[in-house]
């Protein structure tokens, strides 16, 4: 039977993460580690062919489990369908793993038989640390950590741009709902809206950005947020939701109090999922070309991009009626 990396890491008495390393001459060990997994793999018989992304046939999609539902979260329907797309035209089979920091994700891999794994979201930073240790090819989706190739969206300059927007609306108390900020496209975001504040020389006040949690029913979360921000002094005149079901959530939230959109609140979210158009009125949103993420997340993987590689994909502010009045273009 031909040698494998586990074959070598077992004979090596080292990580498979390590051979893979060593292998493909990258940093992060000593010469003398990668000299002796050289000299093991040679004597194993071991084809360094093996390790070209060319011959990757088959690749799992991990998928963390909060954002599993496609129909309340949309936003990872379309980037799988970017990825899907992108193995169809190079004959690699493409699974999707649901996985949660309970899980045993190696023996789940293992069972999937990837030759790459493509992370979208938020993964918890034990669960990145283990699928290292799988020598396999690995790349982040709408998420980033040290050491990992991957592909987001401009997540601060897109806050930025919304909340420019309504500065320039002549908006003066600006809201901003946020999700868990452990989430990396959520934290530049809340950044963002920070950083739009202090370029403008006005004072953060915390009493305006409510933080949602995951799991949790999402009109009732919003209903909540609006009852605790109508309560914090003078009202907010403007809201920039992290995402656009939120947004949804929360424009749904003010019209049941009677206030009017975007007369007495305006209204911005992110994403641009199919709704947003179709809302009442429609929201303004950052457009995000999700397709294009799964595309350029497989694309990193079959370069063989080095680790650290970070590609950043541009968004657009689209202005609809929930800023700008019934005279705006949806």
């Amino acid at each position: 039977m031909r040698a494998t990396i586990r074959d070598i890491a077992l004979a090596a008495n080292v990580s498979i993460g390590t051979v893979s390393r060593a292998l493909k001459k990258q940093s992060g060990l000593t010469e003398q580690t990668r000299i002796h997994v050289q000299r093991i793999a040679s004597q194993l018989g071991y084809n360094e062919a093996n390790l070209r992304q060319g011959k990757i046939r088959r690749l799992t999609f991990l998928l963390h489990r909060q954002h599993n539902n496609f129909v309340a979260s949309p936003f990872f329907s379309h980037v799988l369908h970017g990825v899907e797309t992108a193995c169809r035209e190079r004959s690699i089979v493409p699974t999707v793993l649901s996985i949660g920091p309970a899980d045993n994700v190696m023996e789940q891999i293992r069972l999937h038989e990837p030759d790459a794994l493509a992370v979208a979201g938020f993964m918890e930073p034990e669960v990145l640390e283990s699928l290292t240790k799988t020598g396999k090819p690995v790349v982040l989706i709408d998420l980033w950590a040290p050491g990992f190739r991957s592909v987001n969206i401009d997540n601060l300059g897109g806050a930025l741009a919304a909340t420019r927007h309504l500065m320039a609306l002549g908006r003066q108390r600006l809201a901003f709902v946020s999700g868990p900020l452990s989430h990396y496209s959520i934290a530049q975001r809340a950044l963002g809206y920070r950083q739009a504040l202090f370029e403008a020389g006005r004072l953060f006040d915390p009493r305006l950005e409510i933080t949602l949690q995951p799991g949790q029913e999402l009109q009732q979360q919003a209903a909540a947020a609006i009852h605790t921000l109508l309560q914090s002094g003078p009202p907010p005149d403007a809201i920039f939701c992290y995402n656009d079901a939120t947004a949804l959530a929360v424009m749904n939230a003010c019209q049941a109090r009677g206030l009017r959109i975007p007369e007495d609140i305006a209204l911005v979210g992110f994403d641009n999922i199919d709704g947003a158009a179709s809302a009442a009125p429609p929201l303004t949103t950052l457009a995000v070309d999700k397709e294009a993420l799964g595309r350029m997340g497989m694309q990193l993987l079959l370069d063989d991009a080095p680790a650290q590689t970070e590609v950043v994909l541009p968004v657009e502010l689209i202005q609809r009626a929930s800023t700008l009045g019934s005279g705006a273009l949806a």
